[in-house]
């Protein structure tokens, strides 16, 4: 088949760092992709004509090349086809090979920029999952001592932030993980008996990746899937200690750049009340390519003029977001402005809530710190206006700043059931669990015209001379800055809001009273 090609811009992927081309792709191995379409997500129940006449295009060309569409997600703009590594290599003009890297392994992966048929020029906006490598990484729980005395048990939090009555009674959650990584349904069920709760109805997605449900399985599969197993319990545990009474699926996608846009997808048709997103990377990445990005900000959009607010850590390793050049970076999809960024908190000795700083402020050094900072990437939103932060790095852009809130991260920890046995856990992928599982219960608080709305941009609303942000939050004004030493500077902790722990810590009563007004 002879076509004019085109370019799709944004879609180049750069060499893999520390990887070696050993092969070309087997020409009949099979290849699922997500090919995005333009245009915004939907937020009714009108999908437009030309979105349609774009799904159906597409769907003819890339048919034309051999692939099988297997679905067509008209609301956000997503297409799903699958085919042999000949095809993909025909219709998208490139040269699939396997790869050995030391952190993966053998993968699929690509270089350079893409083509797409020029017929769909204009209309196909990316092509994902033609590479396997790896672009989301774990704001990792963190350990915060060998025991759990003194941890934070469900009850410690409702009443350490103020919850509002309820077991988030017809809420729906939604939990993303990335994998490799196991689900035990037995972590769970022994939680939920230790704190005399009931065990709440949890729904496993698979999308892309079906996460082994045992201890042995997921030693079998890898170390990587083991440990991934206890993040996800963690994130499960506290929301179900939170929301026992709630639906809770629990998103499973490959660490890819398609996982990402699939999992936005599903929940945008799915439309929890909150999505708990405890990953991301720098947002200056190079394995992220633009097209990428793009479409996971455009999902993200989509989702808030759902009114599904998703939560999203701001990272373990402070202003530096593990990247050691000295400059501040912040952690995509954090920057966002269509989610809530949440930092992290610790109490210190004398019982105060501080900031979260463990020495040296990153986590390959054995420490942590509260991830926050001015993006280089997304501008400042509207409702950021009167927010007076500047980034540290000269020149930079007057960019969206990050957290808007925090939440627990460091010292006591979280009371967690793993393998069995207790263990106390944090950093702020412990701290956005608790914010989606405190949105849920303050949503079923809240009358119904007040419901299912997004929870951001009401934050930085002024009422009677103050923003919602200061009246529903308890102000994190001491602590240490976020620098993550050597090799970043970090940005200062404030009386008001600051880029550490953005408005402070929740207040749920106080929440709910504010959002009746607003």
């Amino acid at each position: 088949m002879t076509e004019q090609h085109v370019v799709l811009e944004g879609s180049k992927r750069p060499s893999m760092a520390d990887a070696t081309r050993v092969a070309d792709a087997d020409a009949q191995a099979p290849v699922s992709v997500t090919v995005t379409l333009r245009g915004k997500v939907v937020t009714d129940d009108r999908i437009p004509t030309e979105r349609r006449e774009d799904a159906e295009k597409t769907k003819a060309v890339l048919e034309r090349y051999g692939l099988t569409v297997d679905e067509v997600r008209l609301q956000p703009g997503s297409v799903v086809a699958t085919g042999p590594v000949s095809a993909m290599n025909a219709a998208f003009q490139t040269d699939l090979g396997i790869y050995r890297t030391a952190e993966q392994g053998e993968l699929r992966g690509r270089e350079g920029k893409l083509k797409i048929p020029s017929e769909l020029a204009g209309v196909v906006t990316g092509v994902f999952g033609l590479d396997e490598r790896r672009v989301a990484r774990r704001a990792a729980a963190q350990g915060t001592g060998t025991g759990v005395q003194g941890s934070f048990t469900p009850a410690d939090l409702e009443r350490h932030y103020d919850f509002p009555d309820g077991l988030g009674e017809g809420q729906k959650i939604g939990i993303a993980e990335f994998a490799p990584c196991g689900y035990f349904d037995n972590d769970l069920q022994a939680f939920c008996a230790s704190h005399t709760l009931p065990t709440p109805h949890v729904d496993v997605v698979p999308l892309g990746f079906h996460p082994p449900r045992t201890l042995h399985a997921a030693r079998q599969l890898s170390p990587q899937a083991e440990d991934g197993a206890g993040e996800v319990m963690m994130d499960v545990e506290i929301i179900a200690g939170l929301c026992p009474a709630a639906r809770i699926p629990v998103y499973f996608v490959p660490w890819t750049q398609k996982g990402w846009i699939d999992l936005i997808d599903q929940a945008i048709a799915d439309r929890p009340v909150a999505l708990s997103v405890s990953y991301g990377l720098p947002e200056e990445d190079p394995q992220l390519s633009s097209a990428a990005r793009d479409e996971v900000y455009k999902r993200l959009e989509g989702a808030a003029g759902l009114g599904v607010t998703v939560c999203v850590a701001s990272g373990d390793d402070g202003a530096g977001a593990q990247i050691e050049d000295g400059a501040a970076h912040v952690s995509f999809p954090s920057t966002s402005d269509s989610v809530l960024a949440v930092g992290g908190s610790e109490i210190a000795s004398a019982g105060q809530e501080v900031s979260w700083w463990e020495a040296p402020g990153r986590r390959n050094a054995g420490g942590g710190a509260s991830g926050g900072g001015v993006s280089a990437v997304v501008d400042r939103p509207q409702w950021q206006d009167n927010i007076d932060v500047d980034s540290l790095n000269p020149g930079a852009p007057k960019g969206r700043v990050v957290p808007d809130v925090a939440a627990l991260a460091g010292a006591p920890g979280y009371d967690v059931t793993f393998e069995g046995q207790p263990q106390a856990l944090g950093g702020t992928s412990a701290a956005t669990p608790v914010w989606a599982a405190l949105i849920a219960r303050v949503d079923a608080a809240l009358p119904a015209g007040k419901r299912q709305r997004f929870l951001t941009p009401l934050l930085y609303k002024s009422i009677n001379g103050q923003t919602v942000g200061q009246a529903v939050c308890r102000d994190i004004s001491t602590g240490h800055d976020n620098r993550s030493n050597p090799p970043s500077p970090g940005y200062p902790v404030n009386t008001g809001y600051d880029a550490v722990t953005g408005w402070g810590i929740p207040d749920g009563t106080a929440l709910v009273k504010e959002l009746q007004g607003v």
